[in-house]
């Protein structure tokens, strides 16, 4: 049995071994440092087992997470302390500039002669949405000078699904030629409008998925429809002249092998509210300066910013 003095000192004793066990190698500092913010009552009865078992100590030592956690309230810049930069091609926005400038007179075949111009400005809205989509199922791998001439021989007709659908085969490929591939654009032309009459009623899809399920045509023409036709930037448009001209000025984080891939590769760096304006502009740039074959780099204001130009 212990006398009043020994109960007295193994008391204070008990106390001091409390206080030393607080300030463990496992306890969290009292301010400052990441771990700073107080525990839960949940928190602090699971830390202070932690503290009391050493086997689970040694088996899953403390992590440290070192990261800004934004409140309910908090939402927005903080919620995202560490993004990575987003690759964007060197010189790319002088590049932007001074084609801007050499096209400035917009006097290439495609400001006069793309889609937006071949449809009838007085047709009721569904049959210039159709036109528009005509124009660039016939434009495909034929300068925009020939596509605009058949048009003008499809309209003088009347230019309609009805119409199109009334029109024999033999016909309207005399109306369409010399457009590139002319037979089989007669096949998709006919398959197209009977599928537009069936199922939207004679308009034109309003989605690059629906349009790009209709016979003959692609990603370039249904994101063009979608910006002429509907007014909706959906995504880059890319043909022949976008993909040469952006591999030349390497705007892709590596060269791409076709038009499709050049369009994704470039919507993943160029800003959204350039998408609508890069057909027209570096397709009139392709037209009159950086041609595909004997580009004219000479005229070019891009000659000492093109990685290509040295090699051309």
């Amino acid at each position: 049995m212990c006398s009043p003095q020994e109960s007295g000192m193994n008391a204070m004793s008990t106390r001091m071994v409390t206080r030393s066990r607080t300030r463990g190698p496992g306890a969290r500092p009292r301010a400052g440092g990441e771990d700073s913010a107080p525990l839960g009552k949940g928190e602090a009865a699971a830390e202070g087992r932690k503290r009391h078992s050493p086997v689970k100590r040694q088996q899953k030592p403390q992590r440290l997470h070192v990261a800004y956690e934004a409140s309910d309230g908090e939402k927005g810049e903080g919620s995202e302390p560490f993004k990575v930069p987003t690759w964007e091609p060197q010189d790319w926005q002088q590049q932007l500039v001074n084609i801007r400038t050499m096209r400035s007179k917009k006097d290439a075949p495609v400001d006069q002669l793309g889609a937006e111009h071949c449809y009838d400005a007085s047709a009721p809205p569904k049959v210039r949405r159709y036109q528009v989509l005509l124009s660039l199922m016939l434009s495909s791998q034929t300068k925009d000078q020939v596509t605009a001439g058949a048009m003008q021989r499809l309209r003088a007709r009347g230019l309609t699904v009805d119409s199109i659908l009334q029109t024999d085969d033999s016909t309207l490929g005399k109306l369409i030629y010399p457009v590139g591939f002319w037979r089989n654009k007669v096949k998709y032309i006919k398959q197209t409008s009977a599928i537009l009459q069936q199922r939207y009623g004679g308009d034109i899809p309003a989605s690059v998925p629906e349009l790009v399920a209709l016979p003959g045509v692609g990603p370039k023409m249904a994101h063009l429809a979608m910006a002429v036709a509907w007014g909706t930037v959906s995504g880059i448009a890319v043909d022949t002249h976008v993909h040469r001209i952006t591999n030349r000025l390497r705007w892709t984080k590596k060269p791409t092998k076709s038009p499709e891939e050049t369009r994704v590769a470039l919507e993943e760096w160029l800003p959204r509210e350039l998408w609508s304006e890069i057909n027209g502009l570096l397709v009139g740039f392709g037209q009159q300066t950086c041609l595909p074959v004997h580009p004219r780099c000479q005229a070019c204001l891009n000659q000492s910013l093109c990685p290509a130009a040295r090699g051309l």
